[in-house]
């Protein structure tokens, strides 16, 4: 996890810290009062930076800041600075800090040993860019994730829609078998539900190929801070919650074991069909109607 330095830094009205020096705050003597302090932790030790300081120190930092910067504030939490972006689209490149920075003669390492002040100045402001960009990363992470989705779904949802339409019929198909009136037309209502089998075994199958690049797109982002429902949903298909999508690796597979559940809707059509005809197999078979 991050770790952010306390902002003392006064804002403007862009909402980045101001170049000038930050007044300290006054006792109720009238005398000056002591640098307020504010603790971080990189790599495990305590630094303060007095307000002075971080003017320093975001004054140096100001020309490798990103474009798309638009405010830095004081953490909600009371510490630590909160970043603002403009929206990313997820087509730019992946933030990261800019070689800028490590050129620069002013933020370059200085050991402790050799000017400590320099050394801790530095060292903040490296941790304030890092987790700059640590932040920026994971916003631009989503974005990209909600942009391939995009590309991929395109008629996902009607794909879907004719699906559970046939899925329905056959359901419908199957249970009239039971009823009394389906005996009077046996043969005809075998064949209806044939019918009704391959339609939804077609309709599966169809959707399969979206849900497949939908997967692939999943796997891809698998570290994004957005789950596969909300990812779909920012890209605006909330209704995808309902979707039946597979890992990636399950589709075009020739084999499913039989302890695998969350398989591809084709095969999930495969068995569901496999057990209605071993069960009109069965029937058949006891009731002395069925056929060689």
């Amino acid at each position: 996890m991050s770790q952010l330095i306390p902002l003392r830094a006064l804002l403007d009205d862009s909402g980045l810290p101001r170049k000038e020096p930050a007044a300290l705050p006054q006792q109720s003597t009238g005398e000056t009062a002591e640098p307020r302090h504010g603790d971080v932790m990189p790599l495990g030790h305590t630094v303060t930076i007095t307000a002075n300081e971080m003017d320093e120190i975001f004054t140096r930092l100001q020309p490798h800041f990103p474009p798309y910067l638009r405010k830095v504030e004081p953490s909600p939490y009371g510490v630590g600075l909160r970043f603002e972006f403009a929206p990313f689209t997820g087509r730019e490149e992946e933030p990261s800090r800019p070689q800028s920075f490590w050129d620069d003669p002013q933020l370059t390492f200085v050991p402790q040993s050799e000017n400590a002040v320099e050394h801790r100045l530095r060292r903040c402001a490296g941790q304030i860019l890092d987790d700059l960009y640590t932040e920026a990363r994971d916003q631009w992470k989503d974005a990209a994730y909600v942009a391939d989705l995009k590309q991929v779904v395109r008629d996902a949802p009607e794909r879907w829609k004719t699906y559970e339409r046939e899925a329905e019929a056959l359901e419908s198909a199957y249970a009239y078998l039971r009823t009394p009136d389906a005996a009077k037309e046996w043969p005809a209502a075998l064949s209806r539900l044939v019918d009704a089998q391959d339609r939804t075994r077609t309709a599966a199958a169809e959707f399969d190929v979206r849900a497949w690049a939908i997967a692939r797109v999943h796997e891809t982002h698998l570290y994004a801070a957005l789950g596969h429902d909300a990812a779909l949903a920012r890209a605006g298909y909330p209704e995808a919650k309902d979707w039946h999508i597979a890992s990636a690796d399950e589709y075009g597979s020739t084999y499913f074991s039989i302890w695998s559940t969350h398989v591809p809707l084709t095969e999930q059509v495969r068995r569901l069909i496999e057990q209605q005809d071993n069960h009109i197999t069965k029937v058949g078979r006891l009731s002395g109607t069925a056929t060689t």
